[in-house]
């Protein structure tokens, strides 16, 4: 695995979002490695836990996505120059729309892979602050591995994820570039109107079968 001009676009821009003053030390890769791992075959087996109720599923899933991402990181992020303008009414709202419309989001993604074997491939450095882990999930069937790359921060000693890339696409940067184009034409209140909608519309997370 080798750091590619997308990742260094990603942290660069992941960095203008901490500001001056507020560096990080580097993330160690084999400690952020061992926590995508384990953050991984946690989320397997909540979408395969056949024995509890879908109620119980979610609130599971729930707890995994806020101890496991830095949703408040990555809601600034994909806000971007435009987080600096929100009345504190707008930060309450889009924070609590954000994060229900990101554990939809990553629900949705994780159910359709029905992964069953969950992979850390490796670990490196990536900027002066982050390291990205390389996973894969092998499918039954003979299907198409699939993967992915967990960009990690450490925040105060405790290991976050800020960016997902799947298949090459990163998350963070895709709904930057979508929440930019919202606001543009209907406002940050639009923006949030939107991913209130967008959570309601997505499907509850299922168990994989």
């Amino acid at each position: 695995m080798s750091v590619t001009r997308r990742d260094v676009a990603v942290g660069s821009a992941l960095a203008l979002v901490l500001g001056p003053g507020r560096a990080r030390a580097a993330t160690d890769p084999q400690g952020a490695a061992a926590f995508v791992r384990q953050l991984g075959e946690q989320a397997l087996a909540v979408l395969r836990g056949n024995a509890a109720s879908l109620e119980q599923r979610e609130a599971s899933f729930r707890g995994l996505l806020r101890n496991g991402f830095e949703l408040d990181f990555i809601g600034r992020f994909t806000l971007g120059r435009h987080a600096r303008s929100l009345t504190p009414d707008q930060q309450a709202d889009f924070r609590e729309a954000f994060g229900e419309f990101i554990l939809k989001t990553y629900a949705r993604r994780l159910s359709a892979y029905s992964g069953e074997v969950f992979t850390v491939t490796g670990a490196q450095p990536a900027g002066e602050h982050d390291a990205l882990v390389s996973s894969r999930i092998d499918r039954p069937g003979g299907a198409p591995a699939l993967m992915a790359d967990w960009r990690v921060r450490n925040f105060g000693g405790a290991y976050k994820v800020v960016d997902v890339v799947v298949q090459g696409v990163s998350m963070a940067l895709t709904q930057r570039q979508e929440f930019a184009s919202v606001i543009g034409s209907s406002g940050i209140n639009g923006l949030i109107a939107q991913l209130r909608a967008r959570a309601d519309k997505a499907p509850a997370v299922q168990a994989q079968r």
